[in-house]
C-alpha cells in the first residue's frame, strides 16, 4: 500500500474512533445509558420506588424525592453508616430491576397480599385500608349511605380490584363506579359534586386532605373500610442477610418514636402503623 494512503486512511480511523467515542458520551450524558443508576455495593442502599405515590414515594415541589417509605429508608441507612438511594423505576419493570441488583428492595406502598411468594419480605408494617372519602356535609356516614351514589377510584387501584374481587356487593348499590386517572381528579369532582365518594387507600386519603388546605375540613373519612392490605418491603428472594439488617433497624425505629413521627409529617394516622 502506498505509504501516504496509509497515512490517510489511519488518521480516518483515529477520526472515526474520536467521533464515536464523543458520540458515546453524548449518549451517556443524555441519559441513553441511564447514568441515573447508581453503582450498587455493600454499603449502598438502593431503593426501588414509584414516584409517583404520595405519601409513600414522589417527586416534591423542589424536585426532589421524598415520601414516608423513602424517609424510612433513609433513617435505616443513617443508623448503618450506608449511602441512601432513592431510585424511581418503572413499576413494570420491578422485578427486572431486583433480579438485575439495580436496586437493593422495593419500599413504596408495596403490598404483601397475594405475593407472599414472590420475595424475601420483611414484617408487615403497615395496615393499608381501602377506605371512602365524602363530603362532611354530605349525610353519608356509612357504606350503606351509598346506595344509589356515584362513586370515584383511580383506575388500577387497589380500591378498584376490592370492589371489583370480593367486596363487589357493596359496589352494585352504587349507581355507578367511575375510574378516573388520578385521585386529584377524584378530589374535584367530589368537590364539585360530580361525584359522592372516593375510593381509595387510607394513607393516601389522609395525605391528600391534609394537603388540601383551604379544603380539608371539607372532606371525612368514613370508619367503615371496604377490606385491608399489608406493606412491606420486597427484597429479591433468597436476600435474607440485608432483610433481617433492615428489619432489626426497623425495629428499633418503632421503639423509640421514630417511624410514628415520619407517619406523623405526611399526616398518615399512628393506627395505620403495625408495631413489632
Amino acid at each position: 500500500m502506498n505509504k501516504k494512503i496509509g497515512f490517510i486512511l489511519a488518521l480516518v480511523l483515529v477520526s472515526l474512533m474520536m467521533v464515536g467515542s464523543v458520540s458515546a458520551g453524548l449518549f451517556d450524558f443524555l441519559g441513553g445509558n441511564n447514568t441515573n443508576q447508581t453503582a450498587n455495593d455493600e454499603n449502598t442502599f438502593i431503593v426501588g420506588f414509584d414516584a409517583e405515590f404520595p405519601p409513600y414515594g414522589y417527586k416534591d415541589d423542589s424536585g426532589n424525592y421524598t415520601g414516608f417509605d423513602l424517609d424510612l429508608a433513609k433513617e435505616v441507612c443513617e443508623r448503618n453508616n450506608w449511602t441512601f438511594k432513592a431510585q424511581p423505576i418503572d413499576w413494570d419493570a420491578k422485578d427486572a430491576e431486583l433480579s438485575s441488583g439495580s436496586i437493593d428492595c422495593i419500599w413504596n406502598g408495596f403490598t404483601i397480599d397475594g405475593r407472599e411468594n414472590d420475595y424475601t419480605w420483611s414484617n408487615a408494617y403497615f395496615d393499608n385500608k381501602q377506605i371512602f372519602v365524602v363530603k362532611s356535609d354530605s349525610n353519608i356516614t356509612s357504606i350503606s349511605d351509598l346506595s344509589g351514589k356515584t362513586v370515584e377510584t383511580q383506575k388500577d387501584s387497589s380500591a378498584l380490584a376490592a370492589l371489583n374481587g370480593d367486596n363487589k356487593t357493596i359496589k352494585d348499590t352504587f349507581a355507578t363506579l367511575t375510574e378516573v386517572a388520578d385521585y386529584n381528579t377524584a378530589f374535584m369532582d367530589l368537590e364539585s359534586g360530580a361525584c359522592d365518594a372516593v375510593a381509595m387507600d387510607i394513607g393516601v386519603a389522609e395525605y391528600d386532605i391534609k394537603n388540601k388546605n383551604d379544603s380539608a375540613a371539607d372532606f371525612e373519612i368514613l370508619n367503615e373500610s371496604i377490606t385491608t392490605e399489608k406493606y412491606g418491603i420486597g427484597f429479591k428472594q433468597g436476600n435474607d442477610a440485608l432483610k433481617d439488617k433492615v428489619q432489626a433497624t426497623l425495629d428499633e425505629m418503632f421503639k423509640d418514636g421514630t417511624v410514628t413521627k415520619i407517619a406523623q409529617k405526611y399526616g398518615i394516622s399512628e393506627d395505620a402503623l403495625i408495631q413489632p
